[in-house]
């Protein structure tokens, strides 16, 4: 049977929800993605160029539509996650991961163990988890310990072993951190109330066990019991401890889970929070690699399925950056202030700490991934058509109009390409004049590459406002090159970015990565130029001094630049000092020119 025109299988497709799958001629599944309405969305697909190279690869390979119909949004949500686990689409982003995680196990037999395990049993046990980490079950672990005398040990508790005497007390009975169930010197009832409430520690509520605790301790102060009571005192004390350490917002904001990202070009980040009783539970963040040129909305909502599923969430309530719909079951809330909008941004604040730990550990393991990541930020952040790969950054130093000099530092790929570098000597602007003197080197620095045929540069920044833009601007249109090569100004006080044409400046995110190499590109530019100009400085003022000698000649004057730096450092050497640079009879001419000046 031959397969229809794709043009046949979008017509016929249903207005609906429901999910769709594309397929390539071989019948290899491509991709998975659900719609509110399985027309449009499939149809959107081929009606238009996309934005991305992958993209557009994907269309032309689809040769096969397949759909399945759903009720709502939410069904076809679910249904995309478990399709996308199950057939692994190779443009769908996989949200695996491999890891086991820990879980506390309260233990289904009589005077109930608690412990930390990897492995679920279902012999109606209960587990609370799973945690994103172990060091945070040893933490609860210890707490529990703290507060309860459990037993450790794995014997067959049953009414019948205890009254048979089957087992003997232990070093933990001993030590005090059991109260002997073995030999009947616990009751079951008193063992299993202390379980209840390590439950609801578990839970995150802790208002129970301190409410017991405190009515336990003024029971045995009032029998005088002070040793007993000040044991007591202390539970209550490692309790609100832990209980503040916990406790971030509003304990009346409990069952809730958060859920932010943070993404660039090439990957997102989600970051996960449970809340109980106004406490953290438990946190967790995951790396999602993007595939497509995928939304922040589509991931989040790929990834609340994933994290709900794979922690066995139930809450009815979750916070949310943006709105996104679940169906009526979940409520989804986007706070704009109060407690919930502070937990949500402790929730981006998590994501952006993981992104940037991420990067880190990329930039030392694969520097070239993390510069193609920085050049495709920047082409984006910057509006260029192109990656600039090749950057190039002007500025100007004069000192009430002396010595004035310019600079060009060159960024490849990001990093300083210091044996580019070039240093300019201003030649036709006579006094103070920033303007001219930006117009003049910006004209013999790109005539000077396009003589002698160098590649020129994908963008220049010029060190100043919107006067040294245009400036520089007279000089690109003056050789031609307007549109061949984008060009910006960066004004200090705001970190404004000025465009050709435009009156309205970008501001950048102050802790972006395109605005830090731009202001590092600056902030070199003016170090270079500074440099260069206090150096001019300080030769003019030796040339000079030495210049007024009489019978001290160029090549004298330059030994004696190379060898004493500075003319104080001459004026205070000695004629035998001298005499080794210059010879005897020079160096009396300059002691004696020297002293005569000095007296």
């Amino acid at each position: 049977m031959s397969i229809p025109s794709l043009a046949l299988q979008i017509q016929t497709l249903p207005d609906n929800p429901g999910v769709y799958q594309y397929y390539d001629k071989e019948g290899k599944i491509l991709y998975v993605g659900k719609a509110k309405n399985l027309k449009k969305r499939v149809s959107s697909y081929f009606n238009k160029i996309h934005d991305t190279a992958k993209t557009n690869v994907l269309v032309k390979k689809i040769v096969t539509i397949k759909h399945i119909v759903v009720p709502t949004e939410t069904d076809a949500l679910l249904l995309e996650n478990n399709l996308i686990k199950t057939l692994q689409p190779r443009y769908n982003v996989l949200l695996r991961d491999d890891k086991s995680y820990p879980w506390i196990c309260i233990k289904n037999e009589p005077f109930s163990r608690i412990f930390a395990t990897r492995r679920m049993v279902k012999d109606g046990s209960e587990y609370y988890g799973p945690y994103t980490s172990f060091k945070t079950v040893h933490t609860i672990l210890e707490l529990i310990k703290a507060l309860y005398p459990l037993r450790t040990c794995n014997y067959d508790l049953s009414q019948k072993n205890i009254e048979s005497g089957k087992f003997k007390v232990c070093l933990e009975y001993h030590i005090g951190n059991c109260k002997g169930p073995c030999e009947g010197f616990e009751t079951l009832e008193n063992y299993q109330n202390q379980v209840n409430a390590i439950r609801e520690i578990l839970k995150g509520n802790f208002k129970e066990s301190l409410k017991d605790f405190k009515k336990m301790m003024m029971h045995l102060a009032k029998e005088m019991h002070f040793e007993e009571a000040q044991k007591i005192k202390d539970k209550i004390e490692v309790l609100e401890n832990y209980q503040s350490r916990s406790t971030i917002i509003n304990p009346k904001i409990t069952n809730i889970d958060v859920f932010s990202i943070v993404s660039d070009e090439s990957a997102a980040y989600v970051n996960f929070l449970q809340i109980s009783h106004g406490s953290i539970i438990r946190s967790h963040t995951m790396e999602i690699k993007k595939k497509l040129d995928e939304t922040d909305e589509e991931l989040l909502e790929l990834a609340i399925v994933e994290l709900r599923e794979r922690f066995n969430l139930l809450s009815r309530e979750i916070i949310v950056p943006f709105d996104l719909d679940f169906g009526d079951k979940i409520k989804v809330t986007v706070p704009q202030l109060g407690d919930k909008k502070q937990i949500l941004d402790l929730s981006i604040r998590n994501a952006k700490f993981y992104r940037i730990e991420q990067l880190k550990q990329l930039q030392i393991v694969d520097p070239d991934r993390h510069t193609n990541r920085i050049m495709a930020q920047m082409q984006k952040d910057l509006r260029l058509p192109v990656e600039p790969r090749h950057i190039e950054c002007f500025d100007n130093s004069n000192i009430q109009g002396t010595h004035p000099v310019a600079a060009c530092v060159v960024f490849k790929d990001g990093k300083p390409s210091k044996k580019d570098y070039r240093h300019f000597n201003i030649k036709t602007v006579e006094g103070p004049n920033d303007f001219a003197s930006m117009e003049e080197v910006v004209y013999r620095r790109y005539k000077r590459l396009l003589d002698e045929n160098q590649p020129l540069p994908q963008l220049i920044i010029i060190d100043g406002g919107k006067g040294q833009l245009s400036s520089a601007l007279k000089s690109i249109d003056e050789l031609g090159l307007r549109g061949k090569i984008a060009i910006i100004g960066i004004a200090k006080r705001l970190e404004e970015l000025f465009y050709p044409g435009d009156s309205v400046p970008l501001y950048l995110d102050k802790k972006s990565e395109t605005l830090k190499v731009i202001q590092q590109l600056r902030n070199e530019a003016h170090r270079f130029g500074i440099t260069f100009h206090r150096d001019k400085r300080s030769k003019t003022a030796l040339n000079s001094s030495i210049e007024s000698i009489p019978g001290i000649g160029e090549k004298t004057m330059l030994a004696l630049i190379q060898h004493f730096k500075s003319v104080k450092r001459l004026k205070l050497a000695t004629e035998k000092e001298i005499s080794d640079v210059v010879g005897v009879s020079k160096a009396k001419k300059i002691s004696d020119f020297y002293k005569t000046n000095n007296s």
